[in-house]
């Protein structure tokens, strides 16, 4: 069966479905990675599109010559939506010339870890404890994640492009 979702970028029709999705499922609408704040309200990114409906959402940013993924949804798990996402920003990292494509995930999102690397990103770093300088940066991290495991460290995933 042909995929009944479209991708499409964030376009302001859409902006603030978004920013309310993220403060509504990520406790505010700033995000963290790495001890940086990015404000879902500046991204760029990609939504996934069915009758009208949002799906999915992905939000990015490109520095120099390197693509962060900052944020990944899929409100229908297991149709394709999250990979068609990552798709179109590793499209959109290769036209702008990137060299790599990266993000991060923390320690109790293991669906995450197994997700990107089946869809072929490495693992590259572990930082220890990286979420308790996170939360001084963004105090509505909670303490325990997925599972009732504890929120601790963040973990970095890449794709080198070339």
């Amino acid at each position: 069966m042909k995929d009944s979702f479209e991708i499409i970028e964030i376009s302001e029709k859409y902006r603030k479905f978004v920013v309310k999705y993220i403060s509504d499922n990520w406790g505010s609408s700033i995000l963290v990675s790495c001890g940086k704040i990015h404000d879902s309200e500046n991204l760029q990114g990609f939504v996934a599109i069915e009758k009208g409906v949002i799906k999915g959402i992905a939000t990015f940013e490109i520095v120099g010559k390197v693509c962060e993924i900052v944020s990944l949804d899929s409100m229908d798990k297991g149709r394709g939506i999250g990979k068609a996402l990552v798709e179109k920003i590793i499209d959109k990292a290769a036209k702008e010339k990137c060299s790599m494509v990266w993000l991060i995930t923390t320690n109790d999102n293991t669906k995450a870890m197994r997700f990107y690397q089946k869809i072929g990103f490495i693992m590259s770093a572990f930082y220890k404890n990286a979420l308790n300088e996170s939360r001084k940066l963004k105090p509505e991290i909670p303490l325990t994640g997925n599972d009732g495991i504890p929120l601790l460290h963040e973990i970095k995933f890449e794709k080198i492009l070339l």
